[in-house]
């Protein structure tokens, strides 16, 4: 089996939340670089002067956190994640592969990237390839490239199960955190009335206004880089938080200000561990729980007000 290592470096007053984000991505664990209490380390083990001094000289204000990932397991789907999730919680961050060149990124993804069914009325095919669809599905053409959101992870996936059952017409769609934009493209295919997506990373809005052109659906969908409280205005039938939970838990503050009485909130990107902690704040909010769905150690919820 071929192995690929993933380095994020990220200040060390981040690195536990940043260590929590890499514990979600990486089924093999990781291990982390943190040189800030070397002193007083050492003092335990040995005199700081008989350190060695390549040691000394360590960055004492960045931690590096190292993950391993087969490389069958899409290298490119899990660096995509990390930048989109340290990004979405504003934690700085650099990210290396050693097998992955950026340069080489959209090659790269053609290597693991093929069509697949999701729930029982949609399907998902690299722009690159054409896809047979004998059980005439509706069919969502993506070129990912750096964005996080190809429908594989688990994540997504509940996500987009949810909108095919709950996309009608008449329905608006705010997508937060929109990455490759294929929740917002979904919805447009699916039928909604318009679709809205918007995403802190510029690189990710870029990707997501190419796909929409791919789609065809360009006309109504609108992609937007910036904050959801300075850059989105209006109410939505559905609104779309595929991303970290402690960004979902800072969003319950606000988010329901962006909803129609009658609307829903469709939360996910949560983690086993952190489930309870989420269920309780939405609670303390005011929302109600209408559904709760559950994929390998991922969770997504419906929410209304």
């Amino acid at each position: 089996m071929d192995w690929a290592e993933i380095t994020a470096t990220v200040p060390t007053e981040k690195t536990d939340e940043a260590a929590a984000i890499a514990n979600m991505t990486v089924p093999y664990g990781i291990y982390i670089e943190d040189y800030t209490n070397l002193e007083a380390d050492a003092e335990e083990i040995a005199h700081i002067d008989l350190i060695d001094e390549e040691l000394v000289n360590k960055d004492r204000t960045h931690s590096i956190i190292h993950m391993y990932i087969a490389e069958s397991d899409n290298v490119l789907e899990a660096v995509s994640y990390l930048r989109e999730r340290f990004n979405a919680c504003g934690i700085e961050n650099e990210i290396k592969c050693v097998t992955v060149d950026d340069t080489d990124w959209n090659e790269n993804w053609k290597k693991y990237f093929k069509a697949f069914e999701i729930g029982k009325k949609l399907a998902i095919c690299p722009s690159w390839e054409t896809y047979d669809n004998t059980q005439n599905r509706t069919v969502i053409s993506l070129d990912p490239g750096a964005a996080f959101g190809t429908g594989s992870h688990a994540t997504t996936s509940l996500c987009l199960e949810i909108l095919e059952n709950n996309v009608t017409p008449e329905k608006t769609v705010l997508d937060i955190g929109t990455g490759s934009g294929i929740l917002a493209i979904a919805a447009d295919l699916l039928g909604a009335k318009s679709a809205i997506g918007v995403d802190i990373d510029a690189q990710s809005v870029k990707t997501a206004k190419a796909n929409a052109e791919i789609n065809g659906v360009s006309q109504k969908t609108e992609f937007i880089v910036g904050d959801l409280a300075d850059k989105i205005s209006g109410k939505y039938d559905i609104v779309c938080a595929n991303i970290v939970a402690d960004v979902v838990i800072r969003l319950f503050d606000n988010v329901a200000d962006f909803m129609k009485d009658d609307g829903i909130l469709i939360v996910s990107g949560i983690i086993d561990m952190r489930a309870d902690e989420v269920e309780k704040s939405a609670v303390s909010h005011g929302f109600k729980i209408a559904e709760s769905l559950t994929r390998e150690e991922w969770h997504a919820y419906v929410l209304k007000k």
